[in-house]
């Protein structure tokens, strides 16, 4: 599991959730016309992901999932959020069942990705950030929550 990144992670969801909807004939709650609305909301999930990626590369740190940080990033949307790239993902995903007609096995695929992301993912560098930064991470712990 190392080796599958968020990004990959998310694209694998994207499709899945296609071949679900369509393949298996999942009923659509969402009426026709009516699931465009959703492409903001996919372009703002992607654009809150790739900011907090942004950050990381302007400030010239590791932005690997699973190697070392090398510095405490708490600007930006760093502030309201402590993940906002997986956060954005999730906002990208379930604008993508929208967009996808409101299938329930898109959704529950958005469920999914925030459970794997949650317990395996964010678990796994919050501890390495509690053991890299000690007390500093958590005071960013308290003033600035998980996801919202």
């Amino acid at each position: 599991m190392k080796k599958l990144l968020p990004p990959v992670l998310f694209l694998i969801f994207v499709i899945l959730m296609a071949v679900l909807c369509w393949q298996q004939g999942s009923p659509h709650t969402v009426p026709d016309g009516y699931s465009l609305l959703a492409i903001p909301f996919i372009i703002g999930g992607l654009a809150l992901a790739f900011s907090g990626s942004w950050l990381f590369k302007k400030k010239r740190t590791n932005i690997m999932t699973f190697g070392q940080p090398d510095l405490l990033v708490t600007e930006g949307v760093f502030k309201w959020s402590r993940n906002p790239m997986y956060l954005g993902f999730v906002i990208a995903l379930l604008a993508f069942a929208v967009l996808l007609g409101g299938a329930y096995s898109s959704f529950a695929l958005a469920l999914l990705f925030v459970v794997v992301t949650d317990r395996w993912y964010i678990a796994f560098e919050e501890k390495v950030m509690r053991n890299k930064f000690g007390v500093e991470y958590k005071a960013y712990c308290e003033k600035v929550r998980r996801w919202i």
